[in-house]
Parts: C-alpha cells; sequence; structure tokens
C-alpha cells in the first residue's frame, strides 16, 4: 500500500514538474530574447547618435559652398529636431529614415561642388559619415534580425499562451521608408 502511494505521489510530482520546468524555460528564453532585441536596439540608437553628432559639422562645411540649397539644409535641421523628440521605437524609426532622406540629398549635391569635395574636412567627415553609416547598415540588420527571432517565438504555439500572459509584445521592425528606395533629387533652379 505504501508503494503505491509512493509511486502516485512521484506521478504527480512529474505531472507537476515537467509542465513548470517547460514553462519557465520559455519564459526565460523570451526574456533572453526581448533584452537581446533591446541590447541591437541600443546599438542602433548609439550609432543614429553618433550620425546626429557628425550632421552639423557635415552642414556647417557644405553651408560654406551650397548657401542657396536652403531646403536640404532645412530638412536635415527638421529631421535631426524629430529625433531629439522621439518619445518611442516608432517615433525614432521615422525620423532616422527622414534624416537618411535629407542626406543622401545633401551627398548628391556635393557632387555639383568640386571644390567641396577636395575640402579636406569635408572628406574627413564625409569620410566618417560613409563608416557610421555602414556600422548603422549592420546595426539595423542585427536588430531586425533579433526582432524576427523574437517575433515569430512569440507568435508560435504553445509559447504564444505564454507571451500574452506575460505581456510579451511584438517589436517593430526598422524598414526602409518608401522615399528611401528614390534616387535624391538636387534642382538647381
Amino acid at each position: 500500500m505504501k508503494k503505491t502511494w509512493i509511486i502516485v505521489l512521484v506521478i504527480v510530482a512529474l505531472v507537476i514538474a515537467i509542465p513548470a520546468i517547460s514553462i519557465t524555460g520559455s519564459y526565460n528564453k523570451l526574456v533572453g530574447m526581448d533584452e537581446s532585441v533591446n541590447a541591437n536596439w541600443q546599438q542602433v540608437e548609439n550609432l543614429m547618435q553618433r550620425r546626429y553628432d557628425l550632421i552639423p559639422n557635415l552642414v556647417e562645411v557644405t553651408k560654406g559652398y551650397a548657401s542657396h540649397e536652403e531646403q536640404v539644409f532645412t530638412e536635415i535641421a527638421n529631421a535631426r529636431a524629430r529625433i531629439g523628440q522621439g518619445s518611442n521605437r516608432e517615433d525614432m524609426i521615422d525620423a532616422n529614415q527622414e534624416l537618411t532622406g535629407a542626406l543622401s540629398r545633401l551627398l548628391v549635391l556635393t557632387e555639383n561642388y568640386p571644390q567641396l569635395q577636395a575640402s579636406e574636412q569635408f572628406v574627413r567627415l564625409q569620410d566618417e559619415l560613409a563608416g557610421t553609416e555602414n556600422r548603422l547598415a549592420v546595426a539595423r540588420q542585427d536588430y531586425n534580425n533579433s526582432v524576427r527571432d523574437y517575433n515569430d517565438t512569440i507568435r508560435r504555439f504553445p509559447t504564444s499562451l505564454l507571451a500574452n500572459n506575460f505581456g510579451f509584445d511584438s517589436q517593430p521592425y526598422f524598414e526602409m521608408s518608401s522615399e528611401a528606395g528614390e534616387a535624391p533629387q538636387v534642382n538647381f533652379n
């Protein structure tokens, strides 16, 4: 009789322990993935800040050569202001896409000023910005990869049940704006 009770208790313990261990493992995996998304986002923000800090110097050097191109400079200033006001990831992503478009128009503008391209300060700033843009592209890709893995995991059954109950929400991708796919136009009229 005693053996029967021990077997029943062991079976009950296993019935309780196995799902508890599985739920704990799934929860810890979601926490780790969420932290990975946040860490990758922090790297994107770090590089966006570096770009944000480089832009005023690049704009000031360019202004001396292309003072009549006020629209491009205004677009850059407005985009930088929106970045400073971004309160969430979606706003930051939108503002940085706007800034990317304005910067591409600025760099196209410089092609029409050979003396600007010969300026050592401009070339140095342009190289720093290009390097930052390359690192930012890699950081965006890393962020989007971690978002894809995270969003995929929280949508799969049975993890979706756990994710919904513990408030694990999907994260936004850093997507290319519709303007970024178009070649920038510079008009000297």
